[in-house]
């Protein structure tokens, strides 16, 4: 026991000796105090200082405010006005009844009359150091978005204010954002959400949060569950996220996959966009699944039958056929005949005459008539001709309408 413990003992022995009291009329006959219990019940209540959290109950409730016990020899008064976190936006029905406890913070203790505190106030000093402990641990925090500026939102996480950023709103918060001081679009307002701190400055009163960290972080999660679950051959239903150059982001229950641009059609395609469009629900079959790094491929093509694998039964030798000159080669032209069949014109199968290059004869995006002259399903090739339909159509030019032939011009068109 301390210096001070003892001689307060020792006081305390003293006055109960000069009133010829005994402990046990102080303390009733069935309970005897010790005597460290006396030193505390002598001992004076612990100093209120600004700035301090201490736990009360609500003794009595008021129109302008609330008579709490502190455990200090004079309760404490809470103004009305320090209790809006409770009653704002929610009724009176949120106050604290009599006999409740609640959390106080300590904002003057001088003068005369109750110490005044404050219910915010102590929601507050909490609030900061739960975000502290958030921002340390990299924790998700959830707040409501409470008005809008230029910049972004206000939002109010655990009785703080802060702002995130435009850039940092994602989503729906995204899409019902409004500038330039106009009033919020309905849902905005009241909106909850979940947020990464990305900066706390408690000196300044400044914490900025962000929507899209705390996003990244939930899909992050989602897609380490989808990869666990997604085998190779299996077919789901997605919706298209994004589109790049080389291909589209198909979303998968929280988590996307990549459908490769070579993995859209049968066909050559030169832009995902045209395609498909961002919003777009498809189903999508998996074709590899990379656990370690997260990435999962995807393919729509192959949900679609194979073209070579039924071209015999739509084209055969001799057939004139449609087709669109899509690529010119040094050695010929590519024309598109069908839903993921291109053939090959040699160039010497697109005139009669000598070319230096074949764009002297096609363009690309030309549409004209061929002859198929060769099919490999095995090999996907086939082969076409242009000018063997010319000759033909050359044919049915020069004849004539009692049935003979002027072959005038025919020294001249084979001539090269």
């Amino acid at each position: 026991m301390t210096t001070m413990a003892t001689e307060a003992v020792t006081a305390a022995s003293s006055d109960v000796e000069e009133d010829a009291v005994s402990p046990l009329d102080v303390a009733g006959e069935s309970e005897v105090l010790s005597p460290e219990e006396l030193v505390l019940q002598y001992l004076p209540k612990t100093t209120l200082r600004r700035g301090d959290i201490v736990d009360g109950k609500v003794l009595d409730i008021a129109d302008n405010g609330l008579l709490v016990d502190i455990g200090q020899k004079s309760e404490g008064w809470v103004p009305m006005r320090e209790t809006r976190m409770l009653t704002e936006g929610e009724g009176e029905e949120s106050l604290p009844g009599v006999g409740d406890e609640v959390l106080l913070y300590v904002f003057r203790t001088d003068g005369d009359g109750y110490p005044l505190l404050s219910i915010d106030r102590a929601r507050g000093e909490h609030g900061w150091r739960d975000l502290e402990r958030a921002h340390e641990n990299g924790e998700t925090v959830r707040g409501k978005i409470i008005s809008s500026n230029r910049g972004g939102a206000v939002v109010q996480v655990s009785g703080v204010q802060g702002f995130v950023p435009l850039s940092q709103l994602v989503g729906p918060a995204r899409d019902l954002f409004v500038a330039d001081g106009a009033p919020a679009k309905p849902g905005f307002i009241g909106m909850d959400l979940d947020f990464k701190v990305l900066e706390l400055n408690r000196r300044r009163n400044r914490a900025i949060f962000s929507e899209r960290a705390a996003l990244d972080e939930i899909n992050l999660i989602r897609k380490m569950q989808l990869v666990q679950e997604l085998d190779e051959g299996d077919i789901r239903r997605g919706r298209v996220a994004g589109i790049s150059s080389f291909g589209a982001f198909v979303e998968l229950g929280g988590a996307d996959g990549l459908v490769h641009i070579s993995e859209m059609s049968w066909s050559s395609v030169n832009r995902p966009d045209e395609v498909v469009k961002v919003g777009q629900e498809l189903d999508v079959l998996v074709l590899k699944v990379d656990r370690e790094n997260l990435k999962i491929a995807l393919s729509m093509k192959r949900l679609m039958p194979e073209p070579w694998e039924s071209i015999e039964t739509k084209l055969s030798v001799g057939q004139i056929v449609e087709g669109k000159v899509t690529k010119l080669a040094s050695f010929g032209a590519f024309a598109r005949v069908g839903e993921g069949i291109e053939g090959l014109v040699h160039v010497s199968e697109l005139t009669n005459r000598r070319v230096e290059s074949p764009a002297e004869i096609v363009s690309e995006g030309e549409v004209l008539n061929f002859k198929v002259i060769r099919i490999e399903p095995e090999r996907r090739r086939l082969g076409l001709s242009l000018k063997q339909v010319q000759v033909e159509e050359a044919d049915e030019e020069v004849l004539l309408g009692d049935g003979s032939v002027d072959d005038s011009g025919f020294e001249e068109l084979f001539t090269e």
